[in-house]
Formats: C-alpha cells, sequence, structure tokens
C-alpha cells in the first residue's frame, strides 16, 4: 500500500513539472515594473482569488470529515476504532 501511494506521489510531482517551470518572466517582469501601488493591487488581487477556493478547499475538507465520523458512528464503531480495525485488515 505505501509504495502505490509512493508510485502515486511520484506520478503527480512528475505530472506537475511542467507547471513548476511557467514561472512566465514577461508577467514577472511587467509586475515588477509597475509602480507600488500597481504591485500592492496586484497582490490584493491574488488573496482576493485566492480567498474563494480556500474556503471551498476547507469547507469540503470539513464536510468530508464529518461525514466520515457520521458514517463511523452510524455503524456503531467509535471513531478510533474504525480507524485501528481497517488498518488492521489491509
Amino acid at each position: 500500500m505505501k509504495l502505490r501511494a509512493a508510485i502515486l506521489a511520484a506520478f503527480l510531482t512528475l505530472w506537475a513539472a511542467p507547471v513548476f517551470s511557467q514561472s512566465c518572466s514577461m508577467c514577472y517582469s511587467t509586475a515588477k515594473a509597475t509602480s507600488k501601488e500597481g504591485q500592492r493591487a496586484i497582490s490584493r488581487g491574488v488573496v482576493v482569488l485566492l480567498i474563494p477556493q480556500l474556503g471551498f478547499m476547507t469547507l469540503g475538507v470539513w464536510m468530508a470529515f464529518r461525514y466520515g465520523k457520521k458514517r463511523d458512528l452510524e455503524k456503531g464503531q467509535p471513531t478510533e476504532v474504525a480507524d485501528t480495525w481497517y488498518i488492521a485488515e489491509t
């Protein structure tokens, strides 16, 4: 199971490698050439675009954990016991 997770992590990292090399030098130089107010506006714009996605991800993870705990309680197993049982079976 650990080997599968390691292979998946390596695959995803290598798949995303081209994204890291696309740090658009034209965009960087254009943003750097703007005034301090323009740079501040760009920074605020990035934060404004980041907040909704961060909120949705946080909400999604919270709901997933809540659903998992509720499902375990409906089965009549405490969360810790259910986790231990799953690990012992695999």
